[in-house]
């Protein structure tokens, strides 16, 4: 990490471990509905927007609910996991605890809503941490461009080539790494997270 004054962290399979979130609110959702959960709903929404999740599930069951109010159910289910339920990786605290000892300003890069961000650093204590949140919808675009990093290396008045992205997503690295980004992947991030803590 010589050189680094940044690192910039994805939230969702790289800093949290949400692994089994969506499939947790989608079991909960057919369970609270009386409908039984089939074993292809989770491969069938998975390449699907939030919205053309909702369309699909309300067509396939023929439920009765709005589009938005479907959505607006799943939202608050998920603010509420990711506010009580959703936890760090093993060992990614005490890296980052090693990273700001080390002078090493954090931020983080999500596709998160900024509020729902903020309650999961805050309910995991590492929300201190973090001198910034930047997140694509402040940036304006996905991660299919590197628009939110540059916006999280702006915010720690830092250039790209000096900051450590860490992302789960290859295509998402890939765009960091356009930008000037040196980039981590979440798997070798875990590795080192274990490391660290045995």
């Amino acid at each position: 990490m010589a050189g680094i004054r940044g690192a910039i962290f994805d939230l969702d399979g790289t800093l949290l471990d949400t692994t089994s979130l969506w499939e947790d609110i989608d079991r909960a959702f057919f369970e609270s509905r009386g409908l039984p959960f089939p074993d292809d709903y989770i491969d069938a929404v998975s390449s699907m927007s939030f919205e053309e999740a909702a369309c699909y599930t309300i067509e396939r069951f023929s439920l009765p609910d709005e589009t938005r109010s479907l959505m607006a159910e799943w939202d608050d289910m998920s603010r509420r996991a990711y506010g009580t339920s959703v936890r760090l990786f093993p060992g990614a605290g005490e890296y980052l605890r090693n990273l700001r000892a080390g002078g090493v300003r954090l931020a983080v890069a999500t596709d998160l809503e900024r509020e729902i961000a903020i309650s999961a650093l805050r309910s995991n204590g590492i929300l201190e941490l973090f001198d910034a949140v930047a997140t694509t919808r402040e940036a304006g675009s996905d991660k299919r461009s590197a628009d939110v990093f540059l916006l999280a290396a702006s915010r720690l008045s830092l250039s790209p080539s000096s900051c450590m992205v860490y992302e789960d997503l290859e295509s998402a690295a890939s765009v960091a790494g356009q930008a000037g980004f040196l980039t981590m992947m979440a798997s070798r991030f875990h590795e080192d997270c274990l490391s660290s803590v045995r």
